[in-house]
């Protein structure tokens, strides 16, 4: 690390930057390509302003020229041909001019070919070629540039500097976070549940958290109700979402959280710890107290549950009376006697009735 520009408990803005690397190799890279870039610049423009197009014109003067002299000899052999057939001059005179015709013509063709093939290859491919090196420097250039650019640390967001592990001079190891930034104006509670439980969720749901310190529970809502379950644990994963504005809570605090889900008006409740399990695993019953004052198993079917209270779908009417506790112990048809524990407050003992209210899934 070359340099760091903020501190731990840092507040950042977007695009700030935050820390530099050694960069002198890279700085001198982007330097010798900036050259290169320059120098294709310069011959791109040469090309287009300058070599092309005195080659262009010469190849067209050459043709010029080799046109001048055809046609001069064309004249001249015809002239001979006209003072050979009146006997003014020997025949050798009239060889030498149509020989001398004959190659004007060949430096001609020759003049036009190679004007034409500059017109059309040879002009566009010196351009496309110093255009080529012309890109090439660029790009080398440019990604000399980002090499360097990417020594300079900046904040992606908004936020506040969370961690900062190293100090300048010290090198940083492949793969090692230099900085973290979070944005701590809201906040994400992360918990897993059952999946019976997940179902009864939505969306927006308002939830309360219990965060340490803090004396009352903070308003929060269900902002993700993960479409999978995990294959770990086979719950679902729930995130609350919990604003932050003053920066309150602190990122990474155990939370107690609580979830409205699902409201029944007027459910049969009984206490939790009066339900017990069947010896199959899958059944639930509670222990009764008939009219004759004997004990009786009931299963029942269960709704709502909390670690307190649980719902009573079926296998239960307000009237019965529920052995809240110790009922496990009592065989089927025990006669048992409805008294008072000396420790208990006044108006509370062992067997009391399902109480009918509404139940929150939480």
């Amino acid at each position: 690390m070359k340099k760091f520009y903020v501190q731990r408990g840092s507040k950042v803005e977007a695009g700030q930057l935050l820390a530099t690397l050694e960069n002198a190799d890279l700085a001198a890279a982007a330097l010798d390509n900036q050259g290169a870039y320059t120098a294709a610049q310069a011959t791109y423009d040469t090309a287009i302003q300058s070599t092309v197009p005195a080659d262009y014109i010469k190849a067209q003067q050459d043709l010029a020229q080799a046109k001048a002299n055809l046609d001069l000899n064309q004249s001249i052999a015809a002239a001979r041909s006209q003072l050979f057939t009146e006997g003014a001059i020997p025949g050798r005179d009239l060889d030498t001019a149509k020989a001398t015709l004959v190659q004007s013509q060949a430096a001609y063709n020759i003049a036009q070919q190679h004007f034409e093939s500059l017109k059309k290859v040879a002009n566009r491919a010196a351009i496309q070629n110093a255009k080529g090196t012309l890109q090439s420097a660029k790009g080398k250039y440019l990604g000399a540039e980002a090499q360097l650019n990417y020594t300079e640390i900046r904040s992606p967001i908004t936020g506040v500097v969370t961690d900062r592990p190293l100090f300048a001079g010290e090198s940083a190891a492949a793969g090692t976070a230099l900085l973290t930034v979070m944005d701590t104006s809201a906040l994400i509670a992360k918990l897993h549940i059952a999946q019976r439980q997940a179902q009864q969720l939505i969306l927006g749901a308002a939830a309360t958290i219990a965060v340490p310190g803090i004396e009352e529970p903070v308003p929060a809502k269900v902002s993700l109700i993960s479409p999978a379950l995990d294959p770990g644990s086979t719950t679902v994963e729930v995130w609350l979402r919990l604003e932050n504005p003053k920066g309150s809570f602190k990122a990474g605090t155990p939370v107690h959280v609580s979830i409205t889900g699902v409201t029944v008006p007027n459910g049969l409740l009984v206490p939790t710890a009066a339900i017990q399990a069947g010896t199959d695993g899958t059944s639930r019953f509670v222990t009764v107290i008939a009219p004759d004052s004997t004990a009786h198993k009931r299963i029942v079917t269960l709704g709502i549950q909390t670690p307190d209270e649980t719902q009573i779908l079926s296998g239960l009417t307000p009237s019965d009376m529920v052995i809240t506790d110790g009922g496990y112990g009592l065989d089927d048809g025990t006669k048992v006697k409805i008294g008072t524990d000396p420790n208990a407050k006044p108006d509370t003992d062992d067997a009391k009735p399902a109480s009918g209210k509404d139940a929150d899934n939480q």
